[in-house]
Protein backbone atom coordinates (compact mmCIF):
# COMPACT_ATOMS: atom_id res chain seq x y z
CA UNK A 1 0.00 0.00 0.00
CA UNK A 2 2.82 2.82 0.57
CA UNK A 3 4.49 1.41 -2.43
CA UNK A 4 1.81 2.45 -4.28
CA UNK A 5 0.84 5.61 -2.74
CA UNK A 6 4.41 6.80 -3.27
CA UNK A 7 4.28 5.71 -7.04
CA UNK A 8 0.85 7.55 -7.73
CA UNK A 9 2.38 10.84 -5.65
CA UNK A 10 5.69 10.84 -8.29
CA UNK A 11 3.77 10.70 -11.53
CA UNK A 12 1.52 13.96 -10.17
CA UNK A 13 4.79 15.61 -9.40
CA UNK A 14 6.12 14.61 -12.99
CA UNK A 15 2.84 15.60 -15.08
CA UNK A 16 3.56 19.11 -13.02
CA UNK A 17 6.90 19.82 -13.80
CA UNK A 18 6.17 18.88 -17.63
CA UNK A 19 3.08 21.05 -17.96
CA UNK A 20 4.68 23.61 -16.48
CA UNK A 21 7.76 22.89 -19.08
CA UNK A 22 5.65 23.07 -21.93
CA UNK A 23 3.82 26.71 -20.67
CA UNK A 24 7.12 28.24 -20.44
CA UNK A 25 8.17 26.64 -24.19
CA UNK A 26 4.72 28.31 -25.57
CA UNK A 27 5.01 31.47 -24.22
CA UNK A 28 9.14 31.65 -25.40
CA UNK A 29 7.96 30.15 -28.49
CA UNK A 30 4.80 32.87 -29.19
CA UNK A 31 7.65 36.05 -28.90
CA UNK A 32 9.77 34.71 -31.16
CA UNK A 33 6.94 34.15 -34.04
CA UNK A 34 7.39 36.78 -36.75
CA UNK A 35 3.69 38.37 -36.51
CA UNK A 36 4.21 38.67 -32.16
CA UNK A 37 7.48 40.44 -32.91
CA UNK A 38 6.01 42.75 -35.08
CA UNK A 39 3.52 43.29 -32.51
CA UNK A 40 5.66 44.23 -30.04
CA UNK A 41 8.04 46.39 -32.08
CA UNK A 42 5.39 48.38 -32.88
CA UNK A 43 3.75 49.07 -29.40
CA UNK A 44 7.59 50.23 -29.15
CA UNK A 45 7.51 52.74 -31.67
CA UNK A 46 4.43 54.15 -30.44
CA UNK A 47 5.52 54.27 -27.25
CA UNK A 48 8.70 56.61 -28.31
CA UNK A 49 6.42 58.68 -30.57
CA UNK A 50 4.11 59.34 -27.34
CA UNK A 51 7.51 60.28 -24.86
CA UNK A 52 9.00 62.75 -27.71
CA UNK A 53 5.86 64.66 -27.97
CA UNK A 54 5.49 64.99 -24.17
CA UNK A 55 9.05 66.18 -23.81
CA UNK A 56 8.40 68.81 -26.34
CA UNK A 57 5.26 69.86 -26.27
CA UNK A 58 4.39 73.43 -24.43
CA UNK A 59 2.65 72.35 -21.57
CA UNK A 60 3.32 74.49 -18.74
CA UNK A 61 6.60 73.36 -16.36
CA UNK A 62 5.36 71.73 -13.17
CA UNK A 63 8.70 70.95 -11.99
CA UNK A 64 8.30 73.75 -8.91
CA UNK A 65 7.25 73.55 -5.73
CA UNK A 66 3.55 72.11 -5.00
CA UNK A 67 1.14 74.59 -3.69
CA UNK A 68 -0.84 73.46 -0.87
CA UNK A 69 -4.46 73.59 -1.48
CA UNK A 70 -6.78 75.98 0.74
CA UNK A 71 -6.17 78.99 2.70
CA UNK A 72 -2.50 79.25 3.14
CA UNK A 73 -3.31 80.82 6.37
CA UNK A 74 -4.15 77.75 7.48
CA UNK A 75 -1.35 76.11 6.82
CA UNK A 76 0.84 76.07 9.89
CA UNK A 77 -1.81 75.10 12.67
CA UNK A 78 -2.65 72.52 10.67
CA UNK A 79 0.87 71.30 10.04
CA UNK A 80 1.40 71.51 14.19
CA UNK A 81 -2.00 69.84 14.98
CA UNK A 82 -4.25 67.34 13.21
CA UNK A 83 -7.37 69.80 11.23
CA UNK A 84 -9.96 67.05 10.83
CA UNK A 85 -13.74 67.58 9.27
CA UNK A 86 -14.16 70.45 11.60
CA UNK A 87 -12.01 69.79 14.49
CA UNK A 88 -8.78 70.76 15.46
CA UNK A 89 -6.44 68.85 17.97
CA UNK A 90 -3.84 70.58 19.00
CA UNK A 91 -2.67 67.92 21.90
CA UNK A 92 1.13 68.11 23.50
CA UNK A 93 2.35 69.95 20.54
CA UNK A 94 6.36 69.83 19.63
CA UNK A 95 7.39 72.70 19.09
CA UNK A 96 6.13 74.34 22.43
CA UNK A 97 2.87 75.94 21.66
CA UNK A 98 2.27 78.88 24.07
CA UNK A 99 -0.54 80.72 22.40
CA UNK A 100 -3.67 80.00 21.04
CA UNK A 101 -3.40 78.84 17.39
CA UNK A 102 -4.66 80.19 14.29
CA UNK A 103 -7.87 78.16 13.58
CA UNK A 104 -9.22 77.53 10.13
CA UNK A 105 -12.26 78.77 9.13
CA UNK A 106 -16.09 77.00 10.12
CA UNK A 107 -14.04 74.86 13.31
CA UNK A 108 -16.22 73.74 15.59
CA UNK A 109 -13.93 71.86 18.15
CA UNK A 110 -10.92 73.15 19.42
CA UNK A 111 -8.35 70.53 21.56
CA UNK A 112 -5.58 72.15 22.76
CA UNK A 113 -4.89 70.42 25.91
CA UNK A 114 -1.65 70.06 27.73
CA UNK A 115 0.35 72.65 26.01
CA UNK A 116 2.22 75.70 27.49
CA UNK A 117 -0.40 78.06 26.51
CA UNK A 118 -0.24 80.94 28.92
CA UNK A 119 -2.81 83.78 27.73
CA UNK A 120 -5.88 83.65 25.92
CA UNK A 121 -6.43 86.91 24.28
CA UNK A 122 -9.64 88.93 22.85
CA UNK A 123 -8.49 88.49 19.18
CA UNK A 124 -7.70 84.88 19.24
CA UNK A 125 -11.32 83.87 18.50
CA UNK A 126 -12.30 87.16 16.78
CA UNK A 127 -13.98 85.50 13.44
CA UNK A 128 -14.34 81.82 14.90
CA UNK A 129 -18.07 82.15 15.71
CA UNK A 130 -18.79 78.11 14.93
CA UNK A 131 -17.04 76.83 18.00
CA UNK A 132 -18.87 74.41 19.93
CA UNK A 133 -16.33 73.39 21.98
CA UNK A 134 -13.18 74.36 23.70
CA UNK A 135 -11.16 72.27 25.60
CA UNK A 136 -7.64 73.82 27.14
CA UNK A 137 -7.19 71.47 29.81
CA UNK A 138 -3.59 71.26 31.21
CA UNK A 139 -2.09 74.48 30.44
CA UNK A 140 -0.63 77.11 31.91
CA UNK A 141 -3.17 80.11 31.48
CA UNK A 142 -3.07 82.88 33.68
CA UNK A 143 -4.62 85.35 32.37
CA UNK A 144 -8.08 85.66 29.90
CA UNK A 145 -8.95 89.09 28.30
CA UNK A 146 -12.82 90.34 28.67
CA UNK A 147 -14.32 89.61 25.43
CA UNK A 148 -12.13 86.52 24.82
CA UNK A 149 -15.26 84.60 24.83
CA UNK A 150 -18.09 87.51 23.90
CA UNK A 151 -18.63 86.05 19.98
CA UNK A 152 -18.93 83.07 20.88
CA UNK A 153 -22.73 82.45 20.51
CA UNK A 154 -22.84 79.06 19.97
CA UNK A 155 -20.37 77.57 22.56
CA UNK A 156 -21.72 75.08 24.52
CA UNK A 157 -18.52 72.89 26.38
CA UNK A 158 -15.93 75.02 27.98
CA UNK A 159 -12.87 73.51 29.95
CA UNK A 160 -10.34 75.56 31.42
CA UNK A 161 -9.24 72.55 34.14
CA UNK A 162 -5.86 72.75 35.34
CA UNK A 163 -4.21 76.07 34.41
CA UNK A 164 -3.75 79.09 36.83
CA UNK A 165 -6.24 81.17 36.44
CA UNK A 166 -7.57 83.53 39.81
CA UNK A 167 -10.42 85.22 37.83
CA UNK A 168 -12.90 84.28 35.14
CA UNK A 169 -14.30 86.68 32.37
CA UNK A 170 -17.94 86.65 31.11
CA UNK A 171 -18.36 83.48 29.80
CA UNK A 172 -21.03 82.64 27.19
CA UNK A 173 -24.49 82.12 27.47
CA UNK A 174 -25.28 79.22 25.56
CA UNK A 175 -23.09 77.33 27.63
CA UNK A 176 -23.89 73.60 28.96
CA UNK A 177 -21.08 72.69 31.02
CA UNK A 178 -17.93 74.52 32.34
CA UNK A 179 -14.64 73.04 34.15
CA UNK A 180 -12.25 75.08 35.96
CA UNK A 181 -11.35 72.22 38.16
CA UNK A 182 -7.46 72.79 39.69
CA UNK A 183 -7.17 76.49 39.02
CA UNK A 184 -6.38 78.97 41.55
CA UNK A 185 -9.88 81.04 41.29
CA UNK A 186 -10.81 83.13 44.58
CA UNK A 187 -14.43 84.16 45.44
CA UNK A 188 -13.19 87.82 44.69
CA UNK A 189 -12.28 87.03 41.46
CA UNK A 190 -15.63 85.65 40.21
CA UNK A 191 -18.28 88.56 38.87
CA UNK A 192 -21.28 88.10 40.44
CA UNK A 193 -23.25 86.95 37.67
CA UNK A 194 -20.89 84.73 36.42
CA UNK A 195 -22.76 81.86 36.11
CA UNK A 196 -26.11 83.69 37.31
CA UNK A 197 -27.27 84.25 33.66
CA UNK A 198 -26.27 80.63 31.98
CA UNK A 199 -29.54 79.62 31.28
CA UNK A 200 -28.44 76.47 29.89
CA UNK A 201 -26.00 75.17 32.58
CA UNK A 202 -25.73 71.98 33.16
CA UNK A 203 -22.58 71.24 34.43
CA UNK A 204 -20.41 73.21 36.77
CA UNK A 205 -17.07 72.30 37.87
CA UNK A 206 -14.90 74.55 40.10
CA UNK A 207 -13.73 71.96 42.02
CA UNK A 208 -9.96 72.24 43.65
CA UNK A 209 -9.80 76.49 43.76
CA UNK A 210 -9.65 79.00 46.86
CA UNK A 211 -13.20 79.76 46.56
CA UNK A 212 -14.42 81.57 50.02
CA UNK A 213 -17.94 80.92 49.13
CA UNK A 214 -20.46 79.16 46.62
CA UNK A 215 -21.21 81.17 43.83
CA UNK A 216 -25.04 82.12 42.44
CA UNK A 217 -25.87 79.12 40.99
CA UNK A 218 -28.45 79.23 38.15
CA UNK A 219 -31.60 76.55 38.03
CA UNK A 220 -30.73 74.70 35.58
CA UNK A 221 -27.38 73.08 36.91
CA UNK A 222 -27.64 69.34 37.96
CA UNK A 223 -24.14 69.09 38.96
CA UNK A 224 -22.25 71.22 40.94
CA UNK A 225 -18.54 70.27 42.30
CA UNK A 226 -16.97 72.60 44.89
CA UNK A 227 -14.82 69.88 46.57
CA UNK A 228 -11.35 71.08 47.52
CA UNK A 229 -11.92 74.82 48.35
CA UNK A 230 -12.47 77.01 51.40
CA UNK A 231 -15.58 77.35 52.06
CA UNK A 232 -16.72 77.77 55.48
CA UNK A 233 -20.48 79.12 55.74
CA UNK A 234 -23.63 78.98 53.33
CA UNK A 235 -26.67 80.45 54.04
CA UNK A 236 -30.65 79.57 53.21
CA UNK A 237 -30.02 81.57 49.88
CA UNK A 238 -27.21 79.50 48.45
CA UNK A 239 -28.95 76.74 47.29
CA UNK A 240 -32.77 77.11 48.56
CA UNK A 241 -35.30 80.47 49.03
CA UNK A 242 -35.61 82.42 52.45
CA UNK A 243 -39.15 84.17 51.86
CA UNK A 244 -40.50 80.30 49.75
CA UNK A 245 -40.34 77.63 52.45
CA UNK A 246 -42.05 75.55 49.73
CA UNK A 247 -39.33 75.71 47.17
CA UNK A 248 -38.29 72.68 45.43
CA UNK A 249 -34.49 72.78 43.53
CA UNK A 250 -36.35 70.54 40.91
CA UNK A 251 -32.97 69.69 38.51
CA UNK A 252 -29.86 69.84 41.28
CA UNK A 253 -29.27 66.23 41.77
CA UNK A 254 -25.29 66.25 42.72
CA UNK A 255 -23.26 68.27 44.91
CA UNK A 256 -19.93 67.70 46.07
CA UNK A 257 -18.82 70.41 49.01
CA UNK A 258 -16.20 67.17 50.72
CA UNK A 259 -13.09 68.69 51.66
CA UNK A 260 -13.63 72.18 52.43
CA UNK A 261 -14.12 73.61 56.25
CA UNK A 262 -17.73 73.70 56.42
CA UNK A 263 -19.64 71.71 58.71
CA UNK A 264 -22.56 71.28 56.63
CA UNK A 265 -24.52 69.50 60.12
CA UNK A 266 -24.62 73.59 61.28
CA UNK A 267 -27.00 74.63 58.23
CA UNK A 268 -29.79 72.11 58.04
CA UNK A 269 -31.94 75.18 56.57
CA UNK A 270 -29.40 75.21 53.75
CA UNK A 271 -30.35 72.11 51.90
CA UNK A 272 -34.60 71.81 52.54
CA UNK A 273 -35.17 72.69 49.00
CA UNK A 274 -32.80 69.83 47.91
CA UNK A 275 -33.83 66.45 46.57
CA UNK A 276 -30.28 65.12 48.09
CA UNK A 277 -27.89 66.44 50.68
CA UNK A 278 -24.59 67.69 49.84
CA UNK A 279 -21.65 65.29 50.05
CA UNK A 280 -19.17 66.88 52.81
CA UNK A 281 -18.95 66.81 56.32
CA UNK A 282 -21.81 67.00 59.05
CA UNK A 283 -20.32 66.53 62.16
Amino acid sequence: METRLRMLLSVLILESWVLSASEGHFYTHKLHRPEYAEETDERMQRNKRETNALMHSDAPDDSGPLQPAGDPSDLPTCLLCVCLSGSVYCEEVDPVMTAVPALPKETNYLYARYNKINKIAAKDFGDIVTLKRIDFTGNIISEIEDGAFEKLTMLEELSLAENQLVKLPMLPAKLIAFNANHNKLKTKGLKATAFKKLSKLISLQLAHNQLEAVPLIPETVRTLHLQNNNISTVTTDTFCKTNDTYYIRPNMNEIRMDGNPINLGQYPNSFICLKSLPIGRYQ
